[in-house]
């Protein structure tokens, strides 16, 4: 199971996530539960670099893990920005989810 846990702050942006698991829909290298959900957390991060040149703390680990924290004291503009970037990769990530809920689940902390 890939487990997404988003983190908001007081003003309810998102100012961080965490990606863990695998999925085990099919075996390595055939698994398009995992290759979705990889391709749409690296291209939303890829974006936010390339579209907003902010940079946010990026980890990654063993078992699947994805660390992503915003930076604070953005100027507003860039906040914004960052913000749809990262809304859009949630609604994308909830996409697979309705479909393959059983392989990945999404909480909001």
């Amino acid at each position: 199971m890939i487990y997404v846990n988003v983190e908001k702050d007081q003003s309810g942006f998102i100012s961080s996530f965490t990606m863990e698991g695998h999925a085990e829909f099919d075996e390595k290298g055939k698994d398009l539960v995992c290759a979705g959900a990889s391709c749409v957390s690296f291209g939303s991060l890829n974006a936010i670099i390339a579209l907003t040149d902010v940079t946010p703390d990026i980890n990654q680990g063993d078992g699947g893990l994805l660390t992503c924290r915003i930076p604070d004291g953005l100027p507003a503009d860039k906040r914004e920005q960052v913000q749809l970037l990262l809304e859009g990769m949630i609604v994308s990530l909830q996409t697979i989810e309705r479909e393959y809920g059983q392989y990945i689940q999404i909480n909001f902390l």
